[in-house]
């Protein structure tokens, strides 16, 4: 569907559960919706997306799907096996976890409470399932305006760490976003760099391996669980979120504050991303002295799928 970004109400104006304290879209879009703000994603956002490639860079966002090993979030390794048939070779993957890496958070990924899942819906997912599947982004990807914005290389020189506990918040997002002297347009897809993948693959064995055996969940900087970051990206119009870390929110968060994943995907309709690579991004926008870009993303068609890889790659 077409969607005027002018005309979309800004957070304070849509409904309001009070029982949960936030605030919901899920009659912005109408009421069968598949996609929440991938629908900024139109056309006319492709085609000025397109107006970015201007060197024919590519650069890849994806981690290698094995990584990171192990896997984190009591997920197990896939198995690999390749087959030969005759003269043909074949592979297959056994225990093959879709959000294991670089991935996105299909809508069925976090339920509010007893209200559903996106829009409403209070069935249970189910393999095949096609209602608020992951194939339907699959239709057209996600394609558009790429916008950085590296708090890591914000934060450097002080005493911000990637790898414990930190709240990135709303006021935070905006300083880095005015240092950059970058604004934020409806349909970005929002890519936030946090310096948790760059400090992770530093680590030696033994400390990844403490981290995939956490059971109370890890530490990691992330962005504010709060309604106040809710807030801000869902009046900033952006069409996703990806970022570098494990859950895009800081971890293992406060209760108290809430959960990001429930106010971005199951209110409001904001895909999430997480374990996106833009290390390499990072340093040749520095070079190039550019923030944007053109993000293309293809997710598994997988009916009834709850997320799929990134596959993803930035177009400079």
């Amino acid at each position: 569907m077409d969607i005027d970004a002018t005309s979309l109400p800004k957070y304070a104006e849509l409904p309001r559960l009070d029982d949960l304290g936030a605030n919901c879209s899920w009659d912005v879009f109408g009421p069968d919706d598949e996609l929440g703000t991938l629908n900024l994603l139109d056309a006319d956002a492709v085609r000025a997306a397109t107006g970015l490639v201007r060197t024919g860079e590519r650069i890849g966002l994806s981690l290698p799907l094995d990584q990171p090993d192990p896997p984190l979030f009591r997920r197990e390794p896939f198995q690999h096996t390749i087959k030969r048939i005759g003269s043909m070779w074949d592979d297959r993957l056994d225990s093959f976890f879709p959000q294991g890496s670089t991935q996105w958070d299909g809508f069925r990924h976090h339920r509010v409470r007893e209200h559903g899942f996106y829009g409403g819906v209070v069935d249970d997912p189910a393999a095949g399932n096609p209602r608020l599947s992951i194939h339907h982004w699959a239709r057209t990807g996600i394609i558009g305006r790429g916008v950085l914005l590296d708090v890591a290389t914000h934060f450097s020189g002080s005493d911000y760490d990637p790898l414990a506990e930190r709240s990135i918040t709303a006021d935070e997002l905006r300083a880095v976003a005015r240092a950059q002297d970058v604004t934020i347009r409806p349909g970005d897809v929002l890519c936030v760099r946090t310096g948790w993948l760059q400090a992770y693959r530093a680590l030696k064995p033994a400390a990844r391996e403490e981290i995939s055996a956490r059971k109370s969940g890890l530490d990691s900087a992330g962005l504010g669980a709060d309604e106040a970051t809710a807030e801000l990206l869902w009046d900033w119009h952006i069409a996703a979120i990806g970022a570098d870390n494990p859950a895009v929110e800081v971890t293992p968060g406060n209760p108290a504050v809430g959960s990001l994943h429930r106010r971005l995907l199951g209110l409001l309709g904001i895909p999430l991303g997480e374990l996106f690579d833009f290390d390499e991004l990072a340093a040749r926008l520095r070079d190039l002295g550019r923030h944007e870009f053109m993000f293309v993303s293809v997710p598994l068609a997988l009916v009834g799928g709850l997320g799929s890889p990134g596959n993803a790659v930035a177009l400079l």
